[in-house]
């Protein structure tokens, strides 16, 4: 708890600590469960889920998935083979550059990262359920902080 008679540069530190002592484990408790729902719900794994993510996001060919998940050509096409398998993506031709393939989520792609996401809202939902309705309008008006003080 941050006391009234620190100085403006105490303070500082102390918020400073307490985000970095906060924000990256609730971070990795929310990333985790969703990795978890996707291989265990759905049969998915991480590098997978990983590539559906950046292909709903705009990231349409191999080559700058690699780019995006840091991860070598040959290992991202390995991926995009088995969702291809499953379903999830497809293949299509681009109609800028025939040489180039784009990469799409299937219907089924979609929904599945739908439902992925809705699982993990619902148990971050369950987590902040003990939360007083007081507490949660601090919650959220410090957000609301954080965002505005990083430029979100």
């Amino acid at each position: 708890m941050i006391t009234s008679v620190s100085t403006p540069e105490e303070t500082l530190q102390q918020v400073t600590e307490r985000v970095w002592e906060t924000i990256p484990p609730l971070w990795n408790q929310m990333r985790d469960n969703v990795r978890a729902i996707a291989s265990e719900s759905f049969g998915i794994s991480v590098p997978e889920f990983r590539v559906l993510r950046h292909i709903r996001r705009g990231v349409r060919s191999v080559c700058d998935l690699a780019l995006a998940s840091q991860t070598s050509r040959p290992a991202i096409s390995q991926c995009v083979d088995a969702l291809v398998e499953k379903g999830l993506v497809i293949r299509c031709p681009s109609t800028r550059d025939r040489r180039r393939v784009e990469l799409a989520l299937t219907p089924s792609g979609n929904e599945m990262l739908d439902a992925i996401f809705r699982e993990n809202h619902r148990w971050m939902r369950e987590k902040l359920a003990s939360l007083s309705p007081e507490e949660m309008d601090r919650v959220l008006q410090g957000l609301r902080v954080l965002a505005s003080a990083f430029g979100g």
